[in-house]
């Protein structure tokens, strides 16, 4: 059983910057794909980021803002927030799959395997 742990959430300043983390662990093969998505009150939970082997996918408003990378050796998963700004003011969950599918790679009914969540709060 894949379980995923998020950390990192936390207040800041509009400009300012986060690092979440999610550590996965259980079998490998189920969750080679993870994504991080996000759910603001009163909106609908959307996809962020996602990274699956080499591909790395994001949401057009957090491009060139947001970076995931992984540490395999960790079995982490971290989303890299700059230039935050108060729109970016969520939940952040990472989920994981067997593989992320090219333009449906934030499809959430694909997901097997959620974290708890991290609260993000960005003050302007």
């Amino acid at each position: 059983q894949v379980q995923l742990v998020e950390s990192g959430g936390g207040s800041v300043q509009a400009g300012g910057s986060l690092r979440l983390s999610c550590a996965a662990s259980g079998p490998t093969d189920s969750r080679n794909c993870v994504v991080w998505f996000r759910q603001a009150p009163g909106r609908e939970r959307e996809g962020v980021a996602g990274i699956y082997g080499r591909e790395r996918y994001y949401q057009a408003s957090v491009k060139g803002r947001f970076t995931i990378s992984e540490d395999n050796a960790m079995n982490t998963v971290y989303l890299q927030m700059d230039n935050l700004k108060p729109e970016d003011t969520a939940i952040y969950y990472c989920a994981a799959r067997i593989a992320c599918i090219g333009d449906h790679w934030a499809r959430q009914e694909n997901f097997s395997y959620w974290g708890q969540g991290t609260q993000v709060s960005i003050s302007s």
